[in-house]
């Protein structure tokens, strides 16, 4: 799986016309589900950025998980995160889950969030065409590949 972490001071998520997700202080997640891909990496992942020590203390230094500022998270799924584009100028995206069970992994993430403590986890809508809006704060922003431990 991979994920991309943008520490946010508010992000939401409209389909349409219809704000269908919102949270304060947190995490934007954006999720995308690989072919090699379980539910054992989905929670593995969820811990992980659970207890990532990436929000400012009270020095200034990145010392507080999600947990420790009782932040929010909204996750969003995103099957571009494993686009190829090696070759030509059109991305290929063969490396994705199907789409059910990356449906199913990208729940269960968010679930894994919820059971390691986050209390607000909120979603995105599965393969719909949404309009995501966040205000980065730091920039900061995490790249994590489950391939890459």
């Amino acid at each position: 799986m991979r994920a991309l972490l943008q520490r946010v001071s508010r992000a939401s998520v409209k389909v349409g016309e219809e704000t269908i997700a919102s949270i304060g202080p947190g995490l934007l997640i954006l999720v995308g589900v690989g072919h090699d891909d379980d539910e054992a990496v989905a929670l593995a992942l969820a811990r992980r950025v659970t207890e990532l020590r990436i929000f400012a203390d009270g020095e200034g230094l990145t010392n507080r998980s999600i947990l420790d500022v009782a932040g929010s998270a909204l996750v969003v799924s995103q099957f571009t995160l494993y686009a190829d584009t090696s070759r030509g100028r059109r991305p290929g995206f063969t490396d994705a889950a199907s789409p059910d069970v990356a449906e199913r992994l990208y729940l269960r993430f968010a679930d894994g969030l919820r059971e390691n403590g986050i209390a607000d986890v909120q979603t995105g809508t599965f393969g719909a065409e949404m309009a995501v809006e966040l205000v980065n704060v730091g920039p900061f922003t995490i790249w994590l590949d489950t391939a890459d431990r």
